[in-house]
């Protein structure tokens, strides 16, 4: 079997097209790429969902966290505290617990019980906490003369908000941004050590990069190929954060503007 037949197989077969049947003996490098490349599509998806619901949820969650009102600080502080402070392994585990135990009292529940839907809102709310404390810094680091501007302006309100609080909180926690999201893109791979289930064998990049290293013994190739992919996921990561950091820092002049380095051992 040709490369190019072994993409045209099983390179979509994470999402159930293509070859059903993964290959018994024989295991070429094309193959250990077209698969592993394909469960990257599951990664991906983890990642993207819950980086753009988790952004509109942690902004939420800064604001109530900022909030001189009782009722809305306290929930936000004690939503951080809990994602933040329990493991994300741990995390996967109790959801599934309690997803299986709604499922018992209401068929409706059972798509929670999928990885698809189920591994998607955990890394959702715990993107959300970790995010939501780093826009909480970036919003009380606003400058009180940036404010007071606004004020000046006749600013007020929603207004207020969305041309100058929201815009600036963004711009001071974006690199700190970026680190989570390469964090949350990794991350994805714990889905697999959850308890939820991939559904045919479609799995993710580390369902098909494990299922290699036991079929061949050898390690070394396919968590290699996995790490490769990894890393030019990050880059890419890197890459789109970077144009948005630009653009957040266009107004200011080329000696304040704050640069993105890539820090890895800041990187958690």
């Amino acid at each position: 079997m040709s490369c190019v037949q072994t993409i045209m197989d099983y390179g979509l077969r994470s999402l159930g097209i293509g070859e059903r049947l993964l290959p018994r003996t024989d295991f070429t490098l094309c193959q250990q790429f077209t698969l592993i490349g394909s469960g990257m599509i599951w990664n991906i998806y983890f990642g993207l969902f819950a980086l753009l619901f988790g952004f509109f949820l942690a902004t939420v969650v800064a604001l109530g966290k900022g909030s001189r009102h009782f009722w809305l600080r306290k929930p936000s502080e004690w939503f951080i505290f809990v994602f933040r402070g329990s493991p994300l392994f741990i995390q996967f585990f109790f959801a599934y617990f309690l997803f299986l135990s709604l499922k018992s009292v209401n068929p409706m529940f059972d798509a929670f019980t999928s990885a698809w839907l189920g591994a998607l809102i955990v890394l959702f709310l715990n993107t959300a906490a970790y995010t939501g404390e780093i826009f909480y810094g970036a919003l009380r680091s606003i400058p009180k003369g940036d404010v007071e501007a606004a004020d000046a302006y006749g600013l007020s309100g929603w207004a207020r908000f969305r041309r100058v609080i929201w815009p600036t909180m963004l711009r001071l926690a974006w690199p700190a941004y970026t680190n989570e999201a390469i964090f949350l893109f990794h991350a994805t791979t714990l889905v697999y050590f959850s308890g939820f289930p991939a559904w045919q064998q479609r799995g993710d990049a580390l369902y098909y990069a494990n299922y290699f290293a036991d079929k061949t013994f050898n390690p070394f190739v396919p968590y290699p190929i996995l790490a490769g992919y990894f890393i030019l996921l990050s880059l890419t990561v890197i890459g789109c954060f970077g144009l948005v950091n630009r653009y957040l820092n266009r107004h200011l002049p080329s000696d304040r503007r704050v640069k993105m380095k890539i820090r890895p051992q800041i990187i958690r």
